[in-house]
């Protein structure tokens, strides 16, 4: 971690970095903090981007790659980690600074890579089929014919507003956090503001509640407040069990300070003096991260006693779950932080006035709050300016599937999806055709591509059937069946369903199991089974309507999005599978009819000996037949030719 040396004092330090005072910081101690921001590089810098998501791309080996190049070389030159910059199809990224030039991102930089592309750039040169781009800086010399990182595609339509520093500083390094403006936002708003002027602040901005139905944050703040109690408390949801959401912990994983600011300024807003922050205990690189920030924030006297003198006083602590999807509702989640099991109960009594110990309780997702230090800096009239008249500010999504480019982008409010999936995701790869968009996980809902224009804000996703969530977007492409996506959505809910609620217990699991029956072979063809397969399948919409109007927590009243919204968007899918008996992806395998071209069986027995139920008959070097009566469907054989002699209808 980076630290400030010569003569200047931690407390003359202290003073300049948040309070932006350079009057009594002497020369060494201004060099000091141009080297932490970048602007003044006296040696060769190398950055490697380090998280869940370049560490399986294979970021530890490259770092010991580097490291061994420059030991066996020789060269005096800083190896640092940075957080990411959210392109994940590019991970492992590094990033080279030489003295006076700009710095400069490389993308899928694995270990044998390193020695290829660090001898260039060290003989002043950019080997192009490596890099990314560069970053604009007026200190530096930019590199000739380089892109700028903000130039790329992934980049231009983004706003980063809570991921700026994502990618640009050390994760563990508070130093690099202030100096680039950190923990400034928490010192105004102490010593400018009373808690009350802190919630008009955010009721102006217009900032609503990123994991859910966008309630008003201010409001929610104000109404805690006011509530009469011994002590209020803070808690941040940051845990994150949607099947393609990966936000959070990119967020925590790269700049973990920002959340512990925010978390810092909102808990004086409300009067909390003690904070939690929910996340999964599998979450090691995020857990760690964020521990080491609040450790050293209080070691900076930003948390604890008298904060700065300001007889404000604040502790943080981590609480680990055990990745509970019922836990993202507040109560469920209140209810873990107790020690009790994650369920939730009736509302009200709302937990802004009876929550945590039965004490006023502001439960925030952690994207809500990661906004709050822009509005302190920056004011309500600017945050405002950003999205639409009634979804003002940004939204940061996680985009994956079959995308080109996946990764975590931060949009204005507003923005369509046709830009998030083809402008800066690149569109389906390898020429295929899109078929659908899952917005929000399994909460969520699905769009087809005549829903692109849609703009990303509260109402007309609802409009659509679908909410924000968690932020996921999921990309279909042709080859992606419908239902069995859906139906891997209802499984996920069946299994994480609390049960406290007959709807959301029975009607989950009813739901998935009709979503079974429509995708699989009748394993009887007589009239009552058939009878009662239709029944069900008749009544899935109806069922899901019972669900989501009578559940008792938002689980099981979203739990019918992804089958009403997919019922509505692809019927015709649907009843291809429940009157055909036909999956056009062919993705649902016992479904197909499977044979054997017998022009192009060459008989060399393998699809036989691999066949479960021995449904494929034939001699050595003769064409084989597939019995259809044994047949399950199973694809075995399809998978396993060689000669594409196996075919699927």
């Amino acid at each position: 971690m980076a630290r400030f040396e010569g003569n200047t004092t931690r407390d003359t330090i202290i003073k300049t970095l948040l309070e932006g005072n350079t009057e009594d910081m002497d020369d060494k101690g201004r060099e000091a903090i141009d080297r932490i921001k970048g602007d003044k590089v006296t040696q060769p810098v190398i950055s490697l981007s380090h998280n869940t998501a370049s560490i399986v791309a294979g970021a530890d080996e490259t770092f010991d790659a580097i490291r061994s190049y420059l030991e066996e070389r020789e060269i005096d030159a800083r190896l640092d980690v940075i957080g990411s910059l959210g392109l994940i199809t590019a991970e492992p990224l590094m990033d080279i600074q030489l003295p006076g030039k700009a710095r400069v991102t490389f993308g899928k930089v694995f270990s044998e890579k390193v020695s290829d592309i660090l001898d260039a750039v060290f003989n002043n040169f950019i080997p192009k089929e490596y890099v990314l781009g560069q970053h604009f800086n007026e200190l530096h010399e930019p590199w000739e014919n380089i892109n700028y990182v903000n130039e790329l595609p992934f980049f231009q339509s983004q706003k980063r507003v809570i991921l700026n520093n994502c990618g640009r500083i050390n994760p563990g390094s508070v130093d690099e956090y202030v100096v680039n403006g950190g923990y400034r936002s928490f010192l105004m708003a102490i010593r400018n503001y009373t808690p009350e002027e802190v919630c008009d602040l955010i009721e102006r901005s217009g900032l609503r509640g990123r994991g859910g139905e966008g309630y008003p944050t201010g409001k929610k703040w104000k109404n805690t407040l006011h509530a009469p109690a011994e002590k209020r408390f803070l808690i941040c949801n940051a845990g994150e069990s949607d099947p393609g959401a990966f936000m959070e912990r990119m967020i925590m994983e790269s700049d973990p300070h920002s959340l512990v600011e925010s978390i810092a300024i909102a808990s004086y807003a409300i009067g909390a003096q003690k904070a939690y922050i929910y996340l999964e205990s599998e979450y090691e690189t995020a857990c760690r991260r964020l521990q080491n920030a609040i450790d050293q924030a209080r070691g900076y006297g930003l948390l604890g006693d008298d904060i700065f003198s300001s007889g404000f006083n604040l502790n943080i602590q981590l609480h680990q779950g055990a990745g509970a999807y019922v836990c993202g509702e507040e109560t469920a989640l209140i209810a873990s932080i107790e020690g009790k099991r994650g369920m939730p109960r009736p509302k009200p009594p709302y937990p802004s006035h009876r929550g945590l110990h039965n004490q006023p309780t502001v439960v925030n997702n952690m994207e809500t709050l990661l906004n709050v230090p822009v509005i302190v800096r920056d004011g309500p009239a600017w945050y405002k300016q950003i999205g639409t008249d009634k979804s003002s500010g940004t939204k940061v999504f996680s985009i994956s599937g079959k995308i080109e480019r996946s990764g975590l982008v931060e949009i204005p409010m507003g923005t369509s999806l046709r830009e998030v999936v083809y402008k800066i995701g690149g569109g389906v790869p390898d020429n295929k055709e899109l078929k659908g968009v899952l917005v929000g996980g399994p909460a969520g809902g699905a769009l087809t591509y005549e829903n692109l224009d849609t703009r990303i804000d509260y109402e007309e996703l609802k409009e659509l059937g679908c909410t924000l969530g968690s932020g996921a977007v999921v990309v279909m492409d042709e080859h992606t069946c419908i239902l069995d996506t859906v139906k891997y959505y209802m499984h996920l809910l069946e299994e994480e369903s609390c049960g406290k609620c007959i709807p959301c217990r029975e009607g989950t699991r009813r739901m998935h199991e009709i979503l079974e029956n429509i995708t699989t072979r009748p394993r009887e063809e007589n009239g009552s089974f058939t009878l009662q397969r239709f029944k069900g399948v008749i009544n899935l919409e109806r069922l899901a309507h019972v669900v989501r109007d009578t559940s008792l927590c938002g689980l099981g009243q979203r739990a019918a999005n992804p089958i009403l919204s997919s019922i509505t968007a692809f019927r015709e899918e649907y009843e291809e599978h429940i009157f055909e008996r036909k999956c056009p992806a062919g993705v649902c395998q016992e479904l197909s009819t499977f044979y054997i071209d017998v022009d192009k069986c060459t008989g060399c027995t393998i699809c036989a000996q691999k066949c479960p139920t021995g449904a494929i008959v034939g001699s050595a070097k003769k064409p084989h037949f597939i019995v259809q009566e044994r047949c399950i469907g199973c694809g075995i054989c399809y998978d396993s030719c060689k000669f594409g002699a196996v075919i699927r209808k």
